[in-house]
């Protein structure tokens, strides 16, 4: 009850929410609600009360939790939302909940406030620090043919640059195909992965993973990742509210999706606009083999059509190659 609560005083935007509309709404005595008032305060929430008035929320610690994410996503979406103060991977935790016999909501989101066991493309593990980034998985069940989902990647790159801009009014690039992009360094990446049906080569479920860097400094990467990653905090000067960065980048993922499955929308423009690595040099990684090329543009199914030195033109997916800036991480 606490975190519907929270959610009600955040959504409030700085007003007094009544104690008796809290009541009623959530169906408790008015007692229950000064409990979970006072455990929320006990917790560091800055709390006001005043007669005939209620309860304003004036500051709330940096937390990830269901009442801090839940305001920032339209209260009417049908999916679920999980929020867990740790867990081994968000990716892992939405494949469990898809083999539940019970079933699941299409377009469940789990966050987590710390990953002990993220990965990333190629089974590259994702640095997930407690209390910093956001680690956020969304849980689809379109009734589509494997095939059809293999732009979905694309779709939710553009989708998170979208979320990310109405949380925190930056927009950031994509490095093709899946890494989120700010002031030349990785900001996010994706992970998208799904389950077909061995005997039906039905698709059971697609999962999809999103590891965005926020309030992490310098010191929280590690000697390796330090010289290619970044974090809104960072590139902004200031801390980022992880509850609003939650809700908003599920909000615009929401959004893709329906459009995804309509099949209309404008996300190939948008994703070709916003790609950081047209029209540069870059460096094609076929396991042990390097080549150099030139990204020339963007093929109907986000391949990256690429130009040899030799003048061959090439459209490498990124199942077949990994692309790395010439001169940098994408530049």
């Amino acid at each position: 009850m606490k975190e519907a609560i929270l959610s009600m005083l955040t959504g409030g935007g700085g007003a007094f929410v009544s104690g008796e509309a809290m009541s009623e709404a959530l169906g408790v005595s008015r007692a229950a609600i000064w409990k979970a008032i006072d455990t929320l305060r006990a917790e560091g929430c800055d709390i006001e009360a005043a007669p005939r008035r209620g309860y304003r929320l004036r500051t709330t610690p940096d937390r990830l939790t269901e009442g801090t994410v839940r305001p920032y996503v339209d209260p009417a979406r049908k999916g679920g939302l999980i929020v867990l103060p740790t867990v081994d991977s968000t990716n892992n935790y939405a494949k469990a909940l898809a083999m539940d016999p019970a079933g699941f909501a299409d377009g469940t989101a789990i966050a987590a406030d710390e990953q002990t066991g993220g990965r990333g493309r190629l089974g590259r593990s994702f640095q997930s620090p407690k209390g910093k980034g956001v680690y956020l998985t969304m849980l689809w069940k379109p009734a589509i043919a494997p095939a059809q989902a293999v732009d979905l990647t694309a779709y939710a790159a553009v989708a998170v640059c979208d979320g990310i801009e109405a949380a925190v009014g930056v927009r950031p690039g994509i490095k093709w195909t899946n890494d989120i992009v700010l002031g030349g360094k990785k900001l996010c990446g994706i992970l998208t992965e799904m389950s077909v049906e061995g005997e039906s080569g039905a698709l059971s479920y697609i999962v999809c993973g999103i590891g965005m860097n926020a309030n992490h400094a310098p010191e929280d990467f590690s000697d390796e990742v330090r010289p290619i990653a970044t974090s809104l905090a960072r590139e902004l000067g200031h801390p980022i509210d992880r509850g609003r960065l939650c809700g908003c980048v599920i909000d615009a993922l929401d959004r893709m999706y329906g459009i995804w499955l309509s099949g209309g929308g404008s996300y190939w423009e948008r994703y070709r606009d916003g790609c950081l690595t047209l029209g540069k040099p870059v460096r094609l990684i076929r396991g042990d083999r390097t080549e150099e090329a030139f990204a020339e543009a963007l093929a109907p199914d986000f391949g990256l059509v690429v130009r040899h030195p030799d003048g061959r033109r090439e459209t490498v997916t990124t199942g077949e190659v990994s692309v790395r800036g010439l001169f940098g991480y994408f530049a």
